[in-house]
């Protein structure tokens, strides 16, 4: 029954540890995007769909 506790305890410390390392990397700008920035410009905002031409409907004759 002892080893859970030790295996709790060492998974919690663990978790802890990358936690810190992750607040850590995102206070240094590590998952910063730089690039799509500079070349979002370069792409149109929407795509623009082509919208259908109006028909004109004739009437049939009998």
């Amino acid at each position: 029954m002892s080893v859970i506790y030790i295996l709790l305890s060492i998974s919690i410390v663990v978790a802890i540890v990358f936690f810190v390392a992750f607040i850590y990397a995102v206070k240094r700008g590590q998952f910063d995007d730089s690039y799509t920035p500079s070349v979002r410009m370069l792409f149109e905002d929407e795509l623009v769909k082509e919208q259908p031409k109006p028909t004109l409907k004739t009437k049939k004759t009998n």
